[in-house]
């Protein structure tokens, strides 16, 4: 799609996976919410738009659905609930708005996976800016659509009310088939939400992938500041009821993390998030050290940082791959170089549930 303003030009080719979350990365006025709003047919932007084979504009051939026609869903930063309407009833303006196929379905479903069954009653003024927001998703989610656009739904809220809204968010992919398309400019959320990334810079896609591979990219502007870090596949192995840690089996068995227990259950599947500040290399495995996790893969990068003094190292182990930011003193110290072996040691690790 293309799009012409003064001082601005959107030129985009995007194919996102049919299910999961798809995050639209980037800093600000690079492009992000314009992307969305042509996507929804709130921005006529010239080219193509299809959704599994379903057209909803081409240019070519002189076909383009209005808004109102698109199965889709659309969740902004501010909740724009009608003030003098209860939950319920906001609820319900939006499954009717769908028409008749929507009308015909229970609103149950969506209001026990966003646990709005006790709020149904009271008016917005009542609830707090995260249950605001997840009544609006709710909302979305009432028309039945086939797509779920969010555009940086967690912005307006505070630290608190953004941990109290992430985990129906996590719920929102992992119980619903439909695809999301999510506008952000916050690394945390799209490390913990999302499945692929997109980068925009300047109205363009600097680069798309699934998000353990784009995070892992040292060419990127993801992989430094203090958030620079990688999302790893793992699966609960073990539990040590007595030292309370849980291992963690990363990438189908290529290594294994300790962390701290959360109490969850043998064989549970979640994706963990390791820092690049957090890891350390040698040449060697370790003793005497209090960092427990240490295990052997092989250097596949070495790229810069921010700041002159530091350097970025890419190693793989498997299928996955951990970062670590070093001093280039360290990295010339140790003779890194790519397909070096090197022992990684991770000092901390965090669930993202």
């Amino acid at each position: 799609m293309r799009l012409e303003r003064p001082g601005f030009t959107l030129d985009v080719t995007l194919a996102l996976p049919a299910r999961g979350v798809s995050a639209l990365f980037g800093v600000s006025g690079c492009g992000k919410t314009t992307v969305l709003r042509a996507l929804a047919g709130l921005e006529r932007a010239a080219g193509r738009v299809a959704l599994a084979g379903e057209v909803w504009q081409d240019d070519a051939r002189g076909v383009f659905v209005p808004t109102h026609r698109r199965a889709l869903g659309y969740v902004i930063q501010e909740a724009a609930l009608f003030p003098h309407l209860s939950v319920r009833r906001n609820l319900e303006y939006g499954r009717r708005r769908a028409g008749a196929q929507a009308r015909g379905v229970s609103l149950a479903p969506v209001v026990e996976l966003l646990g709005l069954g006790a709020l149904l009653e009271r008016r917005p003024e009542t609830l707090s800016g995260g249950e605001r927001q997840r009544v609006a998703i709710a909302r979305a989610l009432a028309t039945r659509p086939r797509l779920l656009l969010m555009d940086e739904p967690l912005a307006a809220l505070d630290a608190a009310r953004k941990a109290e809204v992430l985990p129906y968010l996590d719920r929102l992919h992992a119980e619903l088939a439909l695809p999301v398309v999510y506008v952000s400019h916050a690394l945390d959320e799209v490390a913990r939400l999302a499945h692929h990334m997109a980068l925009l810079d300047g109205g363009r896609v600097v680069a798309a992938g699934a998000l353990s591979e784009m995070l892992a990219r040292l060419d990127l502007p993801t992989a430094r500041g203090e958030g620079a870090g990688v999302v790893l596949q793992a699966c609960i192995a073990e539990r040590d009821a007595h030292w309370q840690l849980a291992r963690l089996d990363v990438a189908d068995g290529a290594f294994a993390l300790w962390a701290r227990d959360h109490g969850l259950p043998l064989g549970r599947a979640l994706r963990v998030r390791v820092l690049a500040r957090d890891v350390s290399l040698a040449r060697l495995p370790q003793r005497g050290t209090s960092i427990a996790n240490q295990f052997q893969g092989t250097v596949e990068a070495i790229g810069e940082d921010e700041h002159p003094g530091l350097a970025l190292v890419r190693v793989r182990v498997g299928a996955a791959a951990v970062v670590a930011r070093l001093t280039r003193r360290s990295v010339h110290t140790l003779e890194l170089a790519p397909g070096l072996p090197v022992w990684a040691q991770v000092k901390t690790v965090a669930l993202l549930e």
